[in-house]
């Protein structure tokens, strides 16, 4: 799996470090090129000479160095590398990581790299508990970096607890396991919606909603990790667009509508995880309205509604709603579900603590085309868009075997 695969290997300051040695051996058996950069604080704990004799490539320590080859190091190291991994992860680094600090060779390359990122943390227990250490983490995996352990265990300060640096088997089994997801949607081509379109009253009001788009953002990243082509078309957020997805920004459910039936007929799957306004002013103001101190009525009109489109559209799509609703979940999902023509739904009760708009987490429901449902427990949003990669991966290749028998 690993045959031909770039695997960049940060290493930092911690005992670990010695862990790292059986990472880089591990890696080359398994067919992968090495590329080890080391902080100045590692070399302290192993040799750079250690790590150069096994990966047989150079290895980078300092960011002033004469250039192995002729061209911005940090850059090129960056470019070249499949997968990132940074074991051990100190608390140093995963600050640094965080706040996208670059004051030495590894973390220059970290801010630099647009490929996977798994962290091992290594450290003492208390500093691994510490609400700094736990917020960089959240923040971490928000981004999309894969957390490795740590493990819990003897560590060599004499104390016990979390912090231990995860087994080089068992960091290398989560690399794999990510290789194969990433594989799973491969030359799939796959379109997103997220966010809450605005829907204008004059030329300095709108009428909108909550929705912050995390979870449509979170699905985007989650279906580009699977080797999915993703295409999302985002209305207005606060959000970084996710790595390797091409992001079209639109304002309106109209504008939305628009880019989507056009884009539609390419499109494998569909995920549309979008807060749409279901109504828009009549008339939007060439001049702002004045406050006069009395009532104003406006008149709406119902908007465009996208999801029911693209299913009374449906050819060979794979199609998913989204439903944030206030009570009666499941039989609003299944009916929404129904009426939309969806293969599948993704339903959550957004008065809960946890779920619904703006937070970090979720807690949803799949419901399915059959009648079955998956409940999912509180989860970030990334997690729960990697559960549905999974699902619908599954769902596909099952689709798929039939046709074949």
């Amino acid at each position: 799996m690993l045959k031909g695969k770039t695997i960049l290997l940060g290493v930092t300051g911690g005992i670990a470090a010695y862990k790292s040695v059986e990472i880089v051996s591990r890696l080359r058996k398994e067919g992968a090129q090495v590329d080890v950069v080391m902080t100045k604080a590692a070399t302290e704990f192993v040799s750079p000479l250690t790590f150069r004799s096994l990966s047989l490539r150079p290895v980078y320590t300092d960011m002033f160095a004469e250039p192995k080859s002729w061209n911005v190091e940090h850059i090129a190291l960056a470019e070249r590398a499949d997968y990132v991994l940074v074991a051990p992860a100190t608390a140093n680094i995963i600050a640094k990581m965080a706040l996208g600090l670059a004051d030495d060779f590894l973390s220059t390359v970290l801010l630099a790299v647009r490929k996977p990122i798994l962290v091992a943390p290594a450290m003492n227990q208390a500093m691994y508990h510490h609400p700094a250490t736990q917020q960089n983490l959240k923040t971490l995996r928000e981004r999309g970096v894969h957390i490795i352990g740590p493990a819990r265990g003897f560590q060599a300060c004499g104390s016990e607890g979390e912090g231990r640096m995860s087994e080089p088997a068992e960091i290398l089994a989560k690399l794999m396991a990510l290789i194969s997801a990433k594989q799973v949607l491969q030359g799939q081509k796959v379109l997103v919606t997220a966010g809450g379109t605005r829907e204008p009253i004059d030329p300095v009001r709108y009428i909108g909603n909550f929705s912050s788009g995390k979870m449509g953002y979170a699905i985007a990243s989650a279906f580009a990790e699977a080797g999915a082509d993703v295409t999302l078309v985002s209305a207005p957020t606060a959000l970084q667009p996710p790595v390797g997805v091409k992001v079209i920004n639109v304002l309106t459910a109209e504008d939305m509508y628009r880019e989507v039936l056009k884009l539609y007929k390419d499109q494998d799957i569909v995920i549309k995880a979008a807060a749409v306004a279901d109504y828009r002013p009549q008339i939007c103001k060439e001049q702002k309205i004045k406050k006069s101190g009395e009532n104003l009525v406006l008149e709406l009109v119902p908007n465009p509604d996208i999801l029911a489109a693209l299913g009374e559209q449906k050819e060979h799509q794979f199609l998913v709603g989204f439903a944030a609703e206030t009570e009666n979940i499941l039989h609003n999902g299944l009916e929404k579900m129904r009426k939309k023509k969806a293969n599948m739904l993704v339903v959550n009760d957004v008065t809960k603590p946890g779920a619904g708009f703006g937070t970090d987490t979720n807690i949803v429901s799949f419901l399915f085309e059959d009648g079955t449902r998956k409940d999912l427990p509180r989860m970030s949003k990334l997690e729960i868009a990697r559960e549905l990669v999974k699902e619908i991966a599954a769902l596909k290749k099952e689709k798929d075997t039939k046709k074949k028998e």
